[in-house]
């Protein structure tokens, strides 16, 4: 018995301890399930930022290698490059005087291919790179070397291209010229840009020769150096200067965008032994440096001005002046309407309205308030061409300085009038239409009883080394008359007929 309840007491002490550990168990899984929520919540978390970290970290490692430019950076080469590139004389001044020529021919025949072949020839851009880059590595030699060579190319350049213009008979003004003479904006960024290719791609170990092609018919050093010789052999100052302001925009842009590139690549500075010499050198590249980059400021935001100018005088014009309704048939002369910076004067803009009736006083009033919402245009003047002031002789003066102005265009253009005038005169005399053949056949039956049909047609002839139109009547004479008496007629009435036309080139032919 003692056996059974020990041994059933040692069932039950074995079953709690077995109900408890089986708890305990329980409890330490559930605890320890919960001790593992946290931690794996915490490492996703962390694993996500670790992953995003990373991507960054990727992405800007790729754009670093993609707009890295200094390792591929050859700067002993391009150095030697540019260097050997400043030099005028020998090949390369000769290699100029045919750019100039060929420029000059294609801005005269007003052809875009021929100015961009002169363009891609030009050795212009050689000194230019060569101040900017003695300006960034403090060369004050090659500096000295770069502005001779440079301005013997531009002297030597004007000088061919106004001897081309004052000796060549043709002197138009094509568009290819006129497109020269007024910067803008876009011309700035333009040289800064195109300069800023054309330097990294000097840079580059293996230079990219088609960047550089580029770049020459982009930046457009040969044409405005052309347009000024145009200019100075018609005596054109306007021209001349628009074109050399120009010319003086792509010069300093270019040359800053190189400065600014190989400072940004780091080029060493050239060392002297002299350490006040150097710092001499130091000064002075930093000054001129300072006084290339204040015109180009200058230039810029004056170009920038005028721009933004230009660009809400076209808006006022557009949105408030020509949704004016005339009561009658009045109307705006776009062509004629002008709008005129006027650097250092009060800009002016000018409308030109035809037909009679008045601008009303309080509308030209109304145009004035609203150009004060107009940042830039406050201060211009408004013009008003057809206004209430506008009398038959303002009207008249208008329409005759309108003609003066024009007068060059209307005489160029004189010769191929005339021939067009000539050949329709010659042609109108042969025409269907200028035949009064009514009259004509009135007068002949009255004159000539025997013709029973009377037609008409021109006839074209040649003998295979001219063709020529001839007026030719067709007769059907009485069958009475004998064939003596019908060729007697028919002559007669050949003869007639020239002189009742005027043309002895009239013929009379039978019926067949």
């Amino acid at each position: 018995m003692e056996d059974d309840n020990k041994k059933k007491g040692l069932g039950q002490d074995n079953v709690t301890p077995t109900d408890n550990s089986n708890g305990d168990k329980d409890q330490m899984e559930g605890k320890l399930g919960q001790d593992n929520v946290t931690p794996t919540d915490n490492s996703s978390e962390e694993r996500v930022k670790r992953d995003f970290s990373g991507f960054l970290g990727s992405l800007r490692q790729f754009f670093e290698e993609l707009l890295d430019i200094r390792n591929n950076t050859d700067q002993e080469a391009t150095k030697t490059s540019i260097i050997n590139d400043i030099p005028f004389k020998g090949h390369t001044s000769w290699i100029l005087v045919c750019s100039i020529f060929i420029a000059s021919i294609g801005l005269n025949a007003n052809s875009t291919a021929v100015v961009i072949g002169a363009m891609l020839i030009s050795p212009l851009m050689g000194p230019i790179l060569g101040i900017g880059m003695s300006l960034a590595i403090n060369d004050i030699d090659t500096l000295r070397r770069s502005l001779k060579n440079f301005a013997v190319m531009v002297i030597l350049s004007i000088l061919t291209a106004f001897l081309f213009f004052k000796l060549f008979p043709l002197r138009d003004e094509s568009s290819e010229l006129l497109a020269r003479t007024a910067p803008d904006i876009r011309d700035v960024l333009i040289a800064f840009f195109g300069g800023t290719a054309l330097v990294i791609a000097r840079a580059k170990k293996g230079t990219i020769a088609s960047v550089i092609f580029g770049v020459a018919i982009a930046t457009a050093l040969m044409p405005p150096l052309c347009t000024v010789g145009f200019g100075l052999s018609k005596g054109n100052i306007d021209y001349a200067l628009g074109a050399l302001y120009l010319f003086t925009i792509n010069t300093i842009f270019i040359a800053l965008a190189t400065f600014l590139v190989l400072k940004i690549l780091k080029f060493p500075m050239v060392k002297y032994a002299n350490s006040k010499k150097r710092k001499r050198i130091s000064q002075l590249a930093s000054v001129f440096a300072i006084l290339v980059m204040i015109p180009a400021g200058k230039t810029f935001y004056e170009v920038l001005q005028e721009s933004n100018f230009r660009n809400q005088a076209n808006t006022f014009i557009n949105e408030d002046v020509k949704t004016y309704q005339f009561a009658g048939d009045g109307f705006l002369l776009d062509k004629y309407s002008m709008v005129e910076y006027n650097k250092g004067e009060d800009p002016v803009i000018e409308l030109v309205f035809m037909g009679d009736e008045a601008i009303p006083k309080n509308i030209q009033e109304t145009w004035r308030s609203k150009m004060q919402s107009y940042s830039k245009l406050k201060d211009a003047k408004l013009i008003i061409m057809g206004g209430e002031n506008s009398e038959s002789e303002d009207k008249f003066n208008y329409v005759s300085e309108l003609y003066e102005a024009k007068k060059q265009e209307i005489v160029s253009k004189d010769q191929q009038i005339d021939v067009l005038e000539q050949e329709i005169q010659r042609l109108s005399k042969f025409a269907y239409n200028e035949v009064p053949f009514d009259e004509i056949s009135k007068e002949v039956k009255i004159n000539y009883n025997e013709i029973e049909e009377l037609g008409f047609g021109n006839e074209i002839k040649t003998n295979f080394q001219k063709t020529d139109t001839i007026p030719t009547f067709l007769v059907k004479w009485n069958k009475n008359l004998n064939t003596s008496e019908r060729q007697k007629t028919t002559k007669k009435l050949q003869d007639w007929l020239q002189v009742r036309l005027k043309n002895e080139k009239v013929e009379v032919k039978l019926y067949q």
